[in-house]
């Protein structure tokens, strides 16, 4: 049993946290591939056919759902906002596709005023000397 001092609540922490993120991962694919309007059409087919199931035999219940003729409320909306999902992606990569024709020329110039930066400090020049042979008396303790 793990207490508040041990290292095994981060381990589970870093687990959970892994897990999480590997979800995060995997519902971020599905959305943009498009696998949610798949869930959704699911849910709303199984209902029709439940629906249409109290009204008539299993072919005709199958037939009356998949035929297209004969869409539910939630079909219409799941059609509805497809395209409208299209239609503002269509917008975004049309607004993305604005080139300029304008011709671009980059040019190297050097700057108006160069100031040469010197070091004042006594222990920069120390670094670039070499080591005192032998070491000094204070460092050998």
């Amino acid at each position: 049993m793990g207490t508040l001092d041990s290292p095994t609540p981060l381990k589970h922490s870093v687990i959970v946290f892994r897990k999480f993120g590997q979800m995060l991962m995997i519902v971020a694919a599905l959305s943009v591939t498009g696998a949610h309007w798949f869930a959704f059409q699911s849910v709303a087919w199984t209902t029709m056919l439940a629906d249409n199931l109290q009204r008539s035999s299993l072919a005709g219940a199958i037939e009356q759902t998949f035929d297209g003729k004969h869409p539910c409320c939630l079909c219409k909306e799941i059609a509805k906002d497809k395209q409208t999902e299209r239609k503002s992606d269509l917008q975004v990569a049309l607004k993305k596709l604005d080139f300029s024709h304008d011709r671009f020329e980059f040019v190297f110039a050097a700057p108006a005023h160069f100031y040469e930066m010197r070091a004042t400090s006594d222990a920069m020049i120390t670094l670039t000397l070499a080591p005192a042979l032998p070491p000094p008396k204070e460092l050998l303790g």
